[in-house]
This record gives structure tokens, sequence and C-alpha cells, in this order.
């Protein structure tokens, strides 16, 4: 059974990952195209000053603090989004972090919160999201990368996680989808690298700053496909010309993908030496932040 999916206007939207970047992009369009939105994150206060925003311009939406590596954090985020609106029409697993660092050199405690975020976090929000979507239907949406099927060195543990979402949110849309035949569509939104705060709020175990490597998309193209399919059920969509590249490399000739991978190794970080906090936000709450990534100063 295809799900049959509300305009965005007739939707209550549930957004993690919501304070910042394509979080916070998604969420920001969803509002000015009338959806009702629960938006979740760590950071407090910007989640606040993103909802008053919100709702100063005639928008409805409320925050939900939440760690997503818990799992009683995202079942309160459904709680009070079913207290507040009475249903979930589409659920947009956003949250992520990331490291920068060889593999043999990042910490298991640092490895392991990677993936209580990355990929603990999208199961604990698809298997809270799923009875309310299974109701009277709706989308789950969650947030791989274009390194789900390809790989970037110094962030090996980044794209591990990545590929685990892949593999659940696969394994999960044949049960749902073709086993129960549920109205629910399940979609893996795969970008290639987005022009956010990623790396600011990245553990960065380099003696340089760190950045993604060029080119870079606006998140909101990462945005618009999200609600893409919040509204018309759709398997997966690769956002950007170098993640369908890079995913078909990956599939049809891995050695050369891999070959290709190898040179993004000096590209992912600047000339500078570090100036911010090494922890960035991976342990704690960064404070939130702007859709766009910033140079450092020179």
């Amino acid at each position: 059974m295809q799900a049959k999916l509300k305009p965005l206007a007739e939707q209550v939207i549930v957004i993690t990952g919501a304070s910042s970047g394509i979080g916070l992009a998604t969420a920001q369009q969803a509002a000015q195209a009338g959806a009702k939105l629960v938006l979740a994150a760590r950071s407090e206060a910007r989640l606040a000053e993103i909802v008053g925003a919100i709702n100063d311009e005639g928008g409805e939406a409320i925050h939900v603090v939440a760690d997503v590596g818990r799992e009683q954090d995202v079942r309160r985020v459904a709680d009070i989004a079913i207290d507040r609106f009475g249903r979930i029409d589409t659920w947009v697993n956003d949250a992520g972090v990331a490291i920068y660092g060889r593999l043999d050199e990042v910490s298991d405690a640092d490895s392991r919160r990677l993936f209580d975020t990355n990929f603990w976090g999208v199961v604990y929000g698809s298997l809270v999201a799923l009875p309310h979507l299974r109701r009277n239907g709706g989308a789950l949406i969650n947030l791989g990368s274009e390194v789900s099927d390809a790989v970037v060195p110094l962030q090996g543990m980044y794209s591990a996680s990545k590929h685990a979402v892949k593999g659940f949110t696969d394994a999960l849309r044949v049960e749902i989808d073709e086993l129960d035949k549920a109205a629910v569509a399940i979609t893996l939104i795969q970008p290639t690298a987005v022009n956010t705060p990623y790396p600011q709020h990245a553990r960065n175990y380099m003696d340089k700053e760190p950045k993604l490597p060029t080119p870079q998309i606006d998140p909101h193209r990462v945005a618009n496909a999200i609600l893409k399919a919040a509204t018309e059920p759709t398997r997966d969509i690769k956002v950007g010309m170098m993640s369908k590249i890079n995913t078909t490399t990956a599939k049809i000739a891995p050695a050369l993908g891999e070959k290709i991978a190898a040179r993004q190794a000096n590209r992912q970080q600047y000339d500078q030496p570090s100036s911010r906090d090494p922890q960035g936000g991976l342990w704690h709450a960064s404070g939130g932040g702007d859709i766009y990534g910033h140079r450092p100063a020179p």
C-alpha cells in the first residue's frame, strides 16, 4: 500500500537536529509552507530563538530539548508532539555529529558517542515514530549521506555510521512497506558535502581547522529534498551531482572510488591551526548555530 501523504500545510512534522544546518533550513521552509513543527535538538536557547521567530511570523512550532542518543529523550519528543498536535505526519531524523581524525587515533568512547547520535538516534527516532505514522499514513525520512555508499578518509567513523543508517533504513523499508504493506513512506536522503556548520561542530583530532571538501551544495537544496519526500513517497534521494557520481563509483568501480577518496584527505583542513575547542559538539550541545558554515578568520 503506497502512503498517501498530505500537503505540507496540513502536516505535523518532527525534525531532530533542528538547531542548525540542514535541520534548521528544513524547519524554516516547512514553517513557510504552513506545517506545524516540533523541533528537537540539544541546544535549548537556540531552539527557543528559532521557534520564537517562526511563531512571530505566523507559524506554529514548539521545541523539545533532546539528545537523540537517549531513547527516553526521543520518546519524550513524540509524546510532546502528540500532546500538542494529536498526531505526527512526518518524522525527519536529521541529528548528527562528526569526528575528524584517523581511525587509529579516535578513541573508542568518541566513536561510540558518534554512533549513539548518528545511528542509534535514527533507530530510536524511526521506531518511536512508526506507530504514529502507521495510524494515518505518513513519511519517515532519514538523513544518510553520499558516504552511506562511498567513504571519506579522516571521517571514517562518520562514514561507517552513515553506512549503518542506510542498511537500517533499507531493511526497515522492506519490513514495513513490502512485508506489512503499511502506508508509510520511508526515504533515505543522501547529500553530497553541504555548506553547514558541520566542521565547526565536529570533534577534531587534527592540528588544523577542519572543513568539508568542495564543491559544497546549499543546505536549502537538501531541505527541498526532505520536504519533497514528506509529500511524495520516495525510496531515496541523492542530492547534488557529486553524490550521484560518488555513490555510483563506489558501487561499480570500488577500487577507483577508493583512490578518488584518498585524494580528499588533504582537502579536509584549512592551513590555519585549529582555534576551536577540539571536543566540538560531540558530547555536549555546541549552542546551536546557523544554516551555513563559516571559514575561520585568516
